[in-house]
């Protein structure tokens, strides 16, 4: 079953389980949104259409996120004159879950689950860059603290100390050659 909805001046084709995005709606992240302008309606018992709108018909979706569109650059130029004006836009807009569909006699729903994951967050997962919150609480953090040692006291005593390894002399340094064979090639 499918739907042509009116929202926001602009129509939309849905069915459940489609995620669009509209002009901002009001509303916060998860909440149910029912869209009432229905212009027409497609099943299994054909189509229906409205004169403009399909009365007791309405698509109920739950609202993922609201964001900030693409942006829009805005450049000025009058030849000739040096004006160059160059601004820009970012219009806010809703995604939105088409959860389900009724009018007309029929009903359409969608068992799926909505995520309410934003966009910015699956490109990340996308790239590998965000972390996984099931991976993180999976793996506990394990405290690095040294494990307990056994001493037996008469063990210990009975062992002779192990002699300290010497230390290395440093290599002699060359300068004093260098200093000879100077003083050498002076004398000549």
């Amino acid at each position: 079953m499918y739907a042509v909805i009116k929202t926001g001046g602009k129509q939309y084709r849905v069915q459940p389980g489609d995620v669009i995005v509209v002009e901002k709606l009001a509303g916060d992240a998860g909440s149910d949104v029912t869209l009432g302008e229905v212009l027409m309606l497609g099943g299994d018992k054909g189509v229906t259409l409205g004169a403009p709108l399909i009365d007791g018909a309405s698509v109920a979706a739950t609202l993922v996120e609201t964001r900030k569109g693409e942006k829009i650059k805005i450049f000025k130029k009058i030849r000739r004159q040096g004006y160059r004006r160059t601004g820009g836009h970012r219009q806010m807009e809703t995604v939105l879950r088409i959860t389900g569909i009724e009018g007309a006699g029929e009903k359409a729903s969608w068992d799926g689950e909505t995520s309410l994951m934003t966009k910015a967050e699956m490109n990340l997962r996308a790239r590998g860059l965000a972390p996984r919150v099931e991976e993180v609480e999976a793996k506990p953090v394990k405290a690095k603290t040294p494990a307990p040692r056994v001493v037996d006291a008469e063990a210990e005593a009975e062992a002779p100390a192990a002699p300290k390894p010497a230390a290395k002399k440093a290599p002699a340094k060359k300068a004093a050659a260098k200093t000879e064979t100077a003083a050498s090639s002076d004398d000549a």
